[in-house]
């Protein structure tokens, strides 16, 4: 088809949620209650490791770079399913949604890059617990933050460039909650094989080579904890990995499943729940696994309320 006889898209229609209007509400009342949540939880992490300087350490420097970017991550797609579920035409100009996919993109990356980050930093700290803060010095850790956010901008940015060359037809509804990559190449009347390849490309740089660091570092914390046969090395060991790689597991799982192996069996509804459990749930759970859980944080929290007790009663 010739450039002439493609009809101009100016917006995209978001299809949403495949939720029957009696249960609108209720399912609007629980997103409202998660996306909440997640930015309390986030913002209290990132507030609570500016104030305590006890926090001032490698891992905290990545957690609360997470934290922010969790925050960003739901924040990108939550507002406007919140928007679009109380709307009788849930529309997104077309600008709109290639932003949207752009800082989609953007924050799920950071987080992919910073689990990395967070992996190495507990597989120096349980492994080589002497040569700790000689090797995750601040420069390091530094160099690791600003190279995360450097890399997820160009490659955000190499995506979002490859679809804006494209053409779309008369058909502007998105079966999706949010503009998906995926969901608007299907939408597309040019030739997608070079975004197609992309994705795969890239996808493999950006998830696979992440994944498999943070699965070959805690595999090497484990192998080291275990190497020291006791109730409380073992226990260690499964107190440090545990959490961590069931969260890891559903945010990388999920990735991988939807974008790196799809199915032609996939459903909408499949690929939709699939991407509510990284878009919403991991960003909502990771305050509690990572933080709220953690002795450090809890301390951090009760020094906080200690001091403001103190001055307010002085």
């Amino acid at each position: 088809m010739t450039r002439k006889n493609q009809t101009v898209i100016s917006e995209f229609v978001l299809l949403g949620l495949p939720i029957d209007s009696d249960q609108r509400d209720l399912f609007y009342a629980l997103f409202l209650a998660m996306y909440v949540t997640t930015v309390l939880g986030n913002l209290l992490i990132i507030i609570l490791i500016r104030l305590d300087s006890h926090l001032h350490t490698p891992m905290y420097l990545f957690l609360s770079n997470l934290s922010f970017s969790d925050l960003c991550f739901s924040s990108v797609t939550m507002p406007k399913l919140l928007q679009n579920m109380q709307s009788q035409v849930p529309s997104i100009p077309y600008a709109g949604c290639l932003t949207q996919m752009y800082f989609f993109l953007f924050f799920g990356d950071l987080e992919s890059f910073l689990l990395v980050a967070m992996a190495y930093d507990r597989y120096v700290a349980i492994c080589f617990p002497l040569h700790y803060t000689t090797i995750m010095s601040p420069k390091l850790c530094l160099s690791l933050v600003v190279l995360s956010w450097v890399l997820t901008m160009f490659h955000a940015m190499l995506h979002t460039l490859l679809m804006a060359r494209l053409w779309f037809c008369a058909d502007n509804k998105v079966p999706h909650f949010f503009c998906d990559l995926s969901a608007l190449l299907k939408l597309a009347c040019s030739d997608t094989r070079v975004n197609e390849l992309v994705i795969f490309i890239m996808g493999g740089l950006v998830v696979i080579i992440p994944f498999l660091l943070i699965i070959m570092s805690y595999a090497r914390i484990v192998s080291s904890i275990l190497k020291v046969p006791s109730a409380r090395g073992i226990h260690k060991a499964f107190s440090t990995c545990g959490s961590h790689l069931s969260v890891v597991s559903l945010f990388y799982g999920t990735i991988i499943g939807l974008y790196l192996c799809p199915s032609a069996n996939n459903s909408t509804v499949k690929e939709t729940v699939m991407a509510m459990m990284y878009t919403v749930v991991t960003p909502m759970l990771n305050p509690f696994i990572y933080s709220l859980r953690n002795r450090d944080m809890k301390g951090a929290l009760g020094r906080v309320f200690c001091r403001k007790n103190i001055i307010f009663s002085a």
